[in-house]
């Protein structure tokens, strides 16, 4: 195992040239049964037989028409919008802030605008499917497009998230912020939304810090005998060009013992060297981009994910990104994972339109596959439908 964590160092420390990363980062995850302290899954969580579509498309091929990108439109629903705090008493009275998305009727005011807030659900395709993912996300990338497409998309405004900067405790505390969210929705539905919400059928997205959280809850656990000798090893081949990347990534090692004794005994427990997984078998499809973080799961914490799972990566990130994601993905347990990988572009590929759009679109193909039940929507995240793009890649791009 060593050996393998040193050439993971080696290739990261080659691959590094100027430390750019943006916040980006989150990792682990139980669940709550109401106002309750949340409760870890166990590792055998039962999840729907599921197989990755096959490569085959029915879509125009490159010397025909050219290709389309049919649900980065809008789609036949309208959208209205919810918000509610939620207390997590059992985490000091902890306040997550909800937005919830969700198919409506479109009714106007006596002064003729149409009702979006707190407006009326559309009941005629009922109950729809949960997406969560957090607030930066649902800003700049989602907004209301994936409940126009029979989604009901839930925004967390995770806690202390405009002063994320490096790794820190927010990397068990975010994550169990979505599964709290998730348990309160499901048990205790808000007002006006009873029946329009199914949250047997929950799929997590999220990019840069929110694309952490989605891997965190896809199962990956906490390996921290990897995690202290990488900083360890990191440590002693410091230079001035790695040491931002140092502070970030090990934040944590600096004050394991206090990190441990704050998550609890309740995750901290191990099994075979790896920390308790974190998730809830009602997740079935997490959706991560722009993700890093392989240093706290090493290979064995990272085949424990065990559902479908799309990789969202832009090839050009920041120096030492793509090697992160090259080594999350090959190591990624579950046969079912794609990785889509955006070809010239950098981490902060999400505030371009067409980037959004794309990303809108590989969700609802992605999701309305594994949650919504339309198998039709393999062809539009499969292998042929995304080589047909001369700026997508599928796969990890190999860059020189």
């Amino acid at each position: 195992m060593k050996s393998k964590l040193f050439v993971f160092l080696i290739t990261l420390v080659i691959g590094l040239t100027i430390f750019a990363c943006s916040p980006q980062q989150t990792q682990n995850i139980p669940i709550s049964t109401s106002t309750n302290a949340p409760t870890v899954r166990p590792s055998n969580t039962s999840q729907p037989t599921v197989t990755m579509p096959s490569a085959t498309a029915t879509i125009p091929l490159v010397t025909q028409e050219p290709v389309t990108l049919p649900f980065s439109e809008p789609g036949p629903y309208y959208v209205g919008k919810w918000k509610h705090t939620i207390v997590d008493e059992r985490r000091n009275d902890r306040q997550i802030e909800l937005t919830i998305w969700y198919p409506a009727l479109k009714k106007t005011t006596d002064e003729g605008r149409p009702i979006t807030f707190n407006a009326e659900p559309d009941l005629s395709g009922a109950p729809y499917p949960l997406i969560l993912t957090e607030m930066s996300s649902a800003l700049y990338i989602y907004q209301s497009h994936l409940a126009s497409h029979g989604f009901v998309m839930v925004e967390i405004k995770v806690p202390g998230y405009a002063e994320f900067f490096d790794w820190d405790f927010q990397t068990t505390d975010w994550p169990l912020d979505f599964l709290f969210a998730l348990d309160q929705i499901a048990s205790n539905p808000p007002i006006g939304l009873e029946g329009v919400i199914d949250a047997t059928h929950t799929g997590v997205t999220g990019y840069s810090f929110g694309g952490q959280i989605s891997l965190a809850i896809s199962g990956a656990r906490i390996n921290p005998v990897y995690y202290l000798e990488y900083c360890e090893q990191l440590t002693t081949m410091q230079t001035s060009i790695e040491k931002r990347y140092i502070e970030y990534a090990c934040n944590l090692a600096d004050k394991w013992d206090v990190f441990t004794a704050y998550v609890g005994n309740e995750i901290t427990t191990s099994d075979y060297g790896l920390w308790q997984p974190m998730t809830d078998e009602r997740i079935r499809a997490v959706m991560p981009g722009g993700v890093d973080g392989a240093w706290l799961f090493g290979e064995r914490g990272l085949m424990t994910v065990n559902r479908p799972i799309l990789f969202i990566q832009a090839s050009e990130d920041s120096p030492y990104q793509p090697t992160e994601a090259a080594f999350i993905f090959e190591h990624i347990g579950t046969p079912n994972k794609v990785m889509i990988s955006f070809v010239g572009e950098d981490h902060m590929m999400v505030m371009k339109k067409e980037i959004r759009s794309r990303i809108n679109h590989f969700a609802v193909a992605f999701f309305g596959y594994y949650l919504q039940g339309h198998e039709e929507y393999a062809d539009y995240f499969s292998e042929d439908f995304v080589s047909q793009f001369d700026d997508l890649y599928w796969g990890v791009y190999p860059n020189e």
